[in-house]
């Protein structure tokens, strides 16, 4: 695969993509959501300067070149006769990150370590444990010098943030939908960093995301709205993760933060096009940055723009959950894992880590019937 990709032509701005245009004339990043090797490569052509994944997107992304991963599965193994299914598929998970980092790489050198970051996910299972998420988030991030480090934003994570930054961690917060949960990330790193600095430790290094699944805030108020029969004018529902977003950006702004929003899981162009302009990563599955790419949208600056009060009005009215994401002391520390959008995303997270021993455990040891 071809290094050089990382560094495309610039093309005018008149005549490039939306995605590559927005890079042009904006602070606002494009990240690729998959570690997919020719995925990554091709968003890199249209100026994505990084990546994140999950436990879902690894599975996919092995799944895609069955035929290599089961062959390094089966060597893997081979060399290591008492590891465990999920020992072997992790492991896995660890070679495709630091292939996508590899990508990325001259991006990092180039920017001095703020992009060219590939972001990998630390095990679901570990959620509640903190010291655990620590240990792990600290080997991950030796994995590669470019390397970022998710961590998910229930109670055990947000100190998991603190101590995995004061360690010279470069964390992404994940699993994350509402603000208060975002805002206790902000203040987990500077706690790290303030903690990093009073050891004389450097902290120029360290570059903190904070990713707000705005699509999964969406997806549940819509389960919401089907279970307690709410009505509402079409279309509200697909302003509450873009609102929450826009909050949390001119809170991050007015604190000064040096945590980075990062925008995730696309329903909408909203998810893209409302929030272009800040000095934010956008992060869209490679299938939506071939739409974006061919929807003719003008990437103009929208960040500041507000969401129509009237749409924000209703769905606090209608919805005690958007109120829980939108209010900065709407839900506390504690009650971070039982929100329901945490809820869904961690059982689908943990379901693919199921998955991932599955597919070690079809290639060791396929069924004979």
């Amino acid at each position: 695969m071809n290094l050089t990709s990382a560094a495309p032509a610039v093309a005018p701005a008149s005549t490039a993509s939306p995605l590559l245009r927005m890079t042009q004339t904006t602070s606002t990043c494009l990240w690729n959501d998959s570690a997919d090797p020719a995925e990554l490569s091709s968003a890199i052509g249209w100026g994505a300067v990084g990546a994140t994944c999950n436990p879902v997107l690894a599975l996919s992304g092995l799944s895609s070149d069955l035929p290599r991963w089961q062959a390094e599965i089966r060597a893997y193994a081979a060399e290591h006769p008492t590891a465990t299914e999920s020992d072997i598929g992790w492991q896995m998970v660890r070679r495709l990150s630091v292939q996508g980092a590899r990508l990325l790489e001259p991006i990092f050198h180039e920017q001095h370590g703020r992009n060219g970051r590939l972001s990998i996910q630390t095990d679901p299972r570990l959620y509640r444990d903190q010291e655990a998420l620590v240990r792990q988030a600290v080997e991950f991030s030796r994995l590669a010098p470019n390397m970022i480090v998710k961590l998910p934003a229930t109670r055990a994570g947000i100190a998991a943030i603190e101590e995995s930054t004061h360690r010279g961690v470069s964390i992404n917060a994940t699993v994350s939908f509402t603000l208060p949960q975002a805002l206790a990330v902000a203040e987990a790193v500077e706690r790290g960093l303030r903690r990093r600095a009073e050891s004389g430790l450097g902290t120029g290094s360290i570059s903190p995301v904070c990713t707000l699944m705005v699509g999964r805030l969406d997806d549940w108020l819509k389960v919401v709205a089907a279970r307690d029969r709410i009505t509402l004018d079409p279309g509200r529902l697909e302003w509450a993760g873009v609102a929450v977003f826009k909050k949390a950006y001119r809170i991050f702004r007015d604190r000064g933060y040096r945590t980075r929003l990062l925008s995730a899981a696309f329903r909408n162009h909203m998810h893209w096009s409302q929030l272009i302009g800040g000095d934010v990563v956008i992060s869209p599955p490679y299938d939506w940055q071939l739409r974006l790419n061919a929807s003719g949208i003008e990437p103009a600056p929208r960040i500041d723009d507000p969401v129509s009060p009237a749409i924000v009005a209703d769905l606090l009215e209608k919805f005690p959950d958007f109120r829980q994401a939108y209010d900065q002391d709407g839900l506390a520390a504690e009650a971070f894992e039982s929100f329901g959008a945490t809820r869904r995303t961690l059982r689908q997270f943990l379901a693919a880590c199921a998955d991932l021993e599955l597919l070690v455990r079809d290639t060791l040891m396929p069924s004979p019937g």
